[in-house]
Parts: structure tokens; sequence; C-alpha cells
């Protein structure tokens, strides 16, 4: 008999799985708050119905029908059968010595294995396709192919250096057998490992040399999804105007080419939904409900459905579930078809909650919920089962059937961990926990929290570089797991040392998540010194705590245990009376009502502390500060008889350690200034800054850039040239919540806070010492903005300075050049440390009877290192 050998070769659209990494329209998952009040109107819901896993079966066929099958398969998130396809094909290949196709496709079994969460057999297939294609000739680009495979895979087990030299390799080998494609695709990669790591500008710059390429290309469908592609990533990086910009361009030109602009229609409503704009959202989105293909029109949908709750409009929310439950009843299995399943059984709980309709059940939902689990079970498809379990366990929780939920939820976490899911994992440890906490094991339920906190301590980089989910509702899936962790930590009950002082590690471990999905990379690490090891005579830290119920305070004192004292006052009022007491601070003139709230928080924060403070001959406060209480200053808090700047040196510390902190060495002291006075980008002129900088001249030796001989490249070859130790920039700037909106105005541009920080920290190869002092004059904290005062911590994390100087808002011209004459005085004489060099220069204004309102003297905040 005639040896049959393997003649086809794979169509080219087959072998490029994993070229675009930015997705072409992801369904927004997002997770909603589980620690909403329980419903009151209980019934008994049914028992899941919960069938045997099955394993899909999938009959011989001849080769080109495998090839269709398996690539199918996988398009449509049916991973196990594309599993079976391939491997018939590949032990085919393998026994007919035909090693090109073979190494293909592992390379693509390698891939199905990935989305099954199957890391070993990922590996294992990516290892045997690179082994066989060194030994083939002309085989360049089926070897890159399989780098952008290995390099997804490195980053998803959190190996982003490594990822990025290899798809650095990839790209090369792309470019060089002129596949413009799988460079691109290559390209975008390397851009969110660049970000996963830090590395902003560049970033950037590979982002921008993906345009390029993109803008260069004849091809209207390579440029239609290179540019969605893009666009996606952009969004994914934090960076929505360019996002936006983006996915625009992708759809003219698939307008204008005739090729389908659905996809692109749905990118776009995903990023306007990013940016809360809600009318664009919703108006990208029914556009790609148009769309012919069945699975994107139900995206759309769904997307139009959580806009609809976000704007509690329930009219609009009643008319979509049933068109949209009619719709996913008629897709076929697949993994993609279990999440809608899911994200509209999740929707419908938030429904049910907020707007409570008359004609939805809790069993309804419930119902509607299980067939998702049975697919998931069909497909052998442990993520999406693990999902399916763990959700339909959140619904019992919600109705207060503690033993179905607390059963689901185990089995939901079993197939997390055995698919090493630990983004699915630490979902259900926090839900055991909830379900532990509701039924009184407080012991039990500490132990799940702490599970739940140690895997996202492990997951913290990839929370924010490649899980868009995660940056949409950090706020909701996040933060409370921390919070709920501090809270039973703190419980009066159980308040060990041990316990006060892991409680205080939770939260320092909260903050710098918060950073890092401000900044959408991982904070750089540094050597760092503990807070209360820095000043062990003479500074007392204090950490305030906001609790949904209650504000916890926890103090550390010289060579003392840690102390903690609770405060019995809701969240809703701490927030209130912060924000009502920022508006007073800010008045021009002494506000009764301010001074009375800052006793009011002064008593809250500061009083249970007085008598330890002062047997401690305690001289310098550092707060650690929490939430809204970052938006307001420290120093106007008022005893009844004195502001707290009036008795205390007060600084803040992003977190509970800081980068190497040592005393300014202020002889001979060198400043780099930088100002813009004229009116510049739509700003008003700063009359002041140039009286400002003649200032800095007269008390200290440096150099000067004013105006027109301020700008971005001119201040990068300062600061690479000479060893500055303090840079001050007099110019507008503003801190907020995003970091996209956190920037300082140079002459010629503004500097974004990610551009700023690698510019600083490159020209760290060069100096011979870190920037001790970083002040920026003439910047605010965004107004309204809830978390802006994370845009202040973000600049002292992230520009390498050991300290940073800022304000809350906005300051008056002239007091602001007083001020910095009297800082630069006290700190120029060498007597004084940074925080008392500042406390001087604010009491210097205090007592000025034209500046004697908090507005003048109180916004100055020193940021880190306060010797």
């Amino acid at each position: 008999m005639a040896r049959t050998t393997l003649k086809l070769k794979i169509p080219k659209k087959l072998s490029h799985l994993g070229y675009f990494w930015g997705g072409v329209g992801l369904v927004i998952f997002l997770n909603l708050n589980p620690g909403i009040a329980q419903t009151k109107d209980i019934q008994s819901l049914p028992l899941p119905q919960i069938v045997p896993a099955e394993a899909t079966q999938v009959e011989v066929a001849p080769t080109e029908d495998l090839w269709v099958q398996g690539h199918n398969h996988y398009q449509s998130g049916q991973f196990t059968a594309a599993i079976s396809a391939w491997q018939q094909l590949e032990r085919l290949a393998e026994s007919q010595g035909d090693g090109l196709n073979q190494a293909v496709l592992l390379n693509h079994l390698s891939s199905a294995h990935q989305q099954l969460g199957e890391w070993s057999e990922a590996q294992t297939a990516n290892d045997r396709s690179r082994e066989l294609l060194t030994d083939q000739p002309g085989a360049r680009l089926q070897l890159a192919q399989t780098l952008n495979t290995q390099g997804s895979l490195q980053l998803a087990q959190s190996e982003p250096t490594a990822a990025l030299a290899t798809w650095k390799r990839a790209a090369q080998i792309y470019a060089e057998s002129g596949d413009t494609a799988g460079q691109v695709g290559s390209l975008i990669n390397q851009a969110q490992a660049q970000q996963m790591l830090g590395f902003y500008l560049r970033a950037r710059k590979t982002l921008a040399q993906v345009k390029e390429t993109l803008e260069q290309q004849t091809d209207s469908n390579l440029r239609t999804t290179g540019l969605r592609s893009l666009g996606n990533t952009f969004r994914l990086v934090g960076d929505l105007e360019q996002s936006q910009a983006t996915l625009q361009a992708s759809l003219e030109i698939a307008q204008d080419s005739g090729s389908s602009p659905f996809a692109s229609y749905l990118s776009l409503g995903n990023t306007a939904y990013a940016q809360q704009q809600w009318s664009g959202a919703l108006q990208h989105y029914r556009a790609a409900a148009q769309s012919p293909i069945a699975t994107l029109r139900v995206q759309a949908q769904l997307n139009q459905l959580k806009v609809a709750l976000n704007q509690s409009n329930q009219q609009q929310a009643e008319q979509l579930w049933p068109q949209i439950q009619a719709q996913i009843e008629a897709l076929p299995v697949s993994r993609e078809t279990v999440y809608s399943q899911i994200n509209l059984g999740r929707s419908l709980v938030q429904l049910k909650q907020e707007l409570s309709p008359r004609d939805l059940s809790w069993r309804q939902i419930a119902q509607w919920m299980t067939p998702a689990l049975q697919q998931a079970q069909q497909l052998n498809d442990p993520r999406a089962e693990s999902y399916a379990l763990g959700y339909l366990g959140q619904l019992y929780e919600q109705n207060q059937q503690w033993a179905i939920a607390a059963d689901l939820t185990q089995k939901a976490l079993s197939l997390a961990q055995t698919a090493n899911a630990t983004d699915i994992s630490y979902q259900w440890h926090w839900q055991q926990g909830r379900i532990l906490k509701a039924q009184g094991d407080w012991v039990a339920a500490t132990k799940a929290y702490e599970n739940a906190f140690e895997t996202l301590q492990a997951l913290r980089s990839n929370l924010v570089a490649i899980n868009p989910d995660v940056q949409f509702s950090f706020q909701q899936t996040v933060e409370p797991v921390y919070r709920d962790l501090v809270d039973l930590l703190l419980q009066p009950q159980a308040s060990s040392q041990a316990q006060i002082q892991e409680a205080r590690n939770v939260i320092e471990a909260l903050q710098l998540v918060e950073l890092e999905n401000f900044f959408r990379s991982a904070c750089l690490e540094g050597q760092r010194v503990a807070v209360d090891q820095v000043d062990q005579k003479n500074a007392a830290v204090l950490y305030p705590i906001v609790l949904s119920d209650r504000l916890e305070v926890i103090f550390s004192l010289p060579e003392q245990p840690l102390k903690h004292y609770p405060v019995p006052i809701p969240q809703s009022e701490v927030e209130s009376a912060v924000a009502q007491a920022r508006t007073f601070f800010e008045k021009p003139y002494i506000a009764p009502e301010g001074k009375a709230l800052g006793q009011t928080i002064y008593r809250w924060l500061i009083q249970p502390a007085e008598q330890d403070l002062a047997q401690q001959q305690i001289d310098t406060l550092v707060f650690v500060l929490d939430g809204a209480l970052r938006n307001i200053p420290m120093a106007a808090l008022y005893d009844g008889s004195q502001y707290l700047i009036e008795r205390y040196s007060v600084a803040l510390a992003p977190g509970l350690q800081l980068l190497n902190p040592r005393p300014l060495e202020t002889q001979n002291l060198k400043i780099l200034a930088g100002g813009l006075a004229e009116s510049r980008h739509g700003f008003p002129a700063l009359k002041n800054v140039r009286k400002e900088l003649e200032q800095i001249q007269a008390a200290a030796s440096g150099q000067v850039l004013l105006d027109q001989r301020f700008t971005r490249k001119a201040l990068q070859d300062q600061i690479k040239g000479v060893s500055f130790p303090v840079v001050h920039l007099a110019t507008h700037g503003e801190f907020s919540s995003s970091s996209n909106g956190t920037f300082i105005l140079a002459y010629d541009q503004p500097i974004q806070i990610n551009e700023l920080n690698e510019l600083l920290r490159n020209s760290e190869q060069t100096r011979t010492q870190p920037i001790e002092l970083l002040v920026l004059s003439a910047c605010r904290t965004a107004a309204g903005d809830a978390r802006a005062a994370l845009g202040l911590s973000g600049v002292a994390v992230q520009a390498g300075a050991r300290s940073t100087l800022g304000s809350l808002w906005y300051l008056d011209d002239e007091s602001g050049a007083q001020f910095i004459r009297a800082f630069y005085r006290e700190l120029s004489q060498g007597r004084l440390n940074k925080a008392e060099a500042l406390r001087q220069a604010q009491l210097s204004l205090l007592k000025d009877p034209d500046y004697r309102s908090p507005a003048h003297w109180a916004p100055y905040v020193l940021v880190g290192n306060w010797l």
C-alpha cells in the first residue's frame, strides 16, 4: 500500500494565532459589587443542575477538514475541541516526518492550551515547536509565529522581561521576512510588556512606530485590523485620547474600503465607556449591534445594557435584556457564549438589586445562569466552568442560601486553582470570606480574606498590565478585598499586635496597588526603608484607614508597639466633612466653618493620641493617608486654639516605606529651576514666577530655565548633564486620579507624569546622586476629583526623588513667591530638615496679616523623606 503523505499547507490565516494582542473588542466584563445589601424578599432558589463533565468528541476527518475544524473551534472558544483536532494532525505529521507542519501544529496547540490555563502543556508544545524549527531551512516565518506564542506564554506567567526579549526577536524576523502583519502584532505585544515593566515612554514610542507602519500600508484590511488592535492597546495602557483617535481612524478606513466597521464601533464604545462618556458609548454600541455576526452583536447589546444600568435607565434595561437572552440562546456552544450568559446574569443581578423590577425574580436569574455552567462542562473548559460556578455561587450568596453558595464557591475555587487561574482564584477566596463573615465565622473568614489578599499580591503586575476589566473596576473588585481584610483584622475582639501590623501592611499594599492602577504599570522598586524606622526619636507615624462604618487610626511611636483606635464615623460622613473642609480651607479669608471642620477632623485623627505624643516629645507627624483624607492638608487641622502646623512639622508618605531616606546636604546647594511666566497652551501668565526664580538664584547656585528656555528637551538635557539635588518647577500643573490628567506645563508642551517619571529616572544613569527634592510650584490637585491626590503621590513615587513638595490647590502668586523665598532661606542655612523648613515657611505666611488664611499656607505638602 502506498504511503499517504500530508501534503496540505496550512492556510495563512490559520498560522497567525495571537498576532494582535490588542484584541478585537472585548465585552466589558465589569464585576458588580457583591457587597451590596442583601435582598429582603428571600425565596429559596432551585439547586443548579450540575451534569457530569463529558469530553468533547471529535470525529476522525480528512486532514483538510481537521485543519479547518481546529481553526473554527479555536475561534469560537471551543479550545478542547481545537486541541483534539490539531493533536490528530500533529501525530500524523510526526509519523510522516513532516517537521515543518508538526512545528506549526504544536504552536497552535500551545496557544489553545494557554487559553485553558494549561501552562505546562503549552510550554511543552512551544518548546518542541521551536526545537523542530531550528532544523528546518526556510522556516523563519514559522519560527517568528512560535516566538510570538512563547512571548504570550511568558507574559501570562509574569515574565515581562523575557516576553519583551522574545517579541523583539519575533518582530525582527517578521521585518526581515516582509510580513507586516506579524511585525505589527509583535510590536503591539512589546508595548504591553514595556508598560507592564513601567517603561511608559518606550511603550509610547513602540506604539508610535506601529501607527507609522500602518499608515504606510495600502492593504485596507491590515490597516483596519491593525489600527483597531492598536487603539485597544492604547486603551489598555490608559491613553484614552489616543485610543479614541486611533479607533476612529480604523473605523473610517473600514467605511471607505467597504469592509466591516462593526468591530471598530464596539472598540470605540469600550473606550467611550472607559472615559465615562455614556452617550458616546451608547451610540457606538448601537452601531455595533447592527453587525451580522451574532457574537459581536450580543457583545454590543450586553454593553448597552451596562450603560443603561450605569444611568439607572430601567426602561431601557428592561427592553434590552429579553432580546439579549433570546440571542444568546441561539448561539453555538463556546466559551464566548458562556461568558455572555454570565455577563447577562450579572447585569440582571444589578438590575434586580438597584431598580427592583417586578417581573424579574432571583429564581429566573438562577435558571438563566445555569446553562452557562452546563455548557462550560460540555466544553471541558475549566476557566469558563470556574466562572460559571463562582457567579452562580454569588447569586446564592445574594439570596442568603449560604450552604449552596459556599459549595458552589469551593467548586469554583478548586477549578481555578487546578487551572492556575489566579486572576479568578482571588475572587472566589474573597467570596468565601464574605459568606463566612455573613455566617459569623470570623476566624475562617479572615483566613479566606488573607488567601485573597496573598493571591492579589502575586497578581499585582498582571492586574494592571494585562487585565483591562480590573482596570475598569478596580474600586469594585480589588480595593474592597484589602479594606474588608483590614476591617476583620481590627475587630475589637481580635486586634493583637500581630493583627495590627498585618492590617498596616495590607493598607500599605493597597496604596501601592492603587498607584500601579493609576500608572497602568508596576511601580519601580528601589532600596527602601520602613517609615517608622527613619526617625526613631522625634517622629510619630499615623495611618488613618477609611472603612465603610468607621475610621481606624493606627499610630507608631518610636520604639513602641503599634497602637490603634477606632472612630465610629461612617465613610460617607468622613467624605462629606473632608469635602466641606477643603472648600472652606480654600477661602481667601479665615472661615469659622473651616476651623470647626478642622477641629472635628483633629478630634478623629489626633486627639486620641495626644497624651502619647506629648509623653514621647514628638515634634514631627508623618501621615500615611487613605481615601478622601488625601485631599485636605493635615497642617490645617485645628485643636481649638492652634493649627496643627503650629505644634508639629508635618509630612506625608505615599506608603510605609521610603526610598533610601537621608538628610539633604545643604552646603553648596545646587538647584535646577524651570519656570513659565508667560501665558501658554490656554493657561494664564504667572506674573511672580520670574521673581520666584530670582529668589532661588539668590539662595543657591544652579541653572534657571525660564519661558522659551523651559522646554521638555532643555529640562532633560540639564538633568542629564549636571547633578542637581533639587529640581524646582514653577509652572502650571495638575494632579489627577488619571495619569493622563496629571501633568506639568513646559513652554513647548505639557509633560505628563509618566513622561516626567521616565525623563527623571533615565537621568539616574548619568547623575552622581539622585534628586533629593522635587518642588512643584503653582500646581494643584484637580478640582472635584475624589482621588486626585493619587496624582501627587504618584509624582512622588515615580519621579525618583526622595521628597516631593507640591500643593493641593492653586496658590496666590504673591504669597507663593514669599513662601518659596522663606523655604529656601531656611533650607540653605542647614539647621533644619525639610519638614521643619516647610513648617517655618508656612508659619511665616500664617503670621503675615495678609496671608493668615489656610488658603495661602496650608496647601503645601511634603511627600516622602522629611529629613
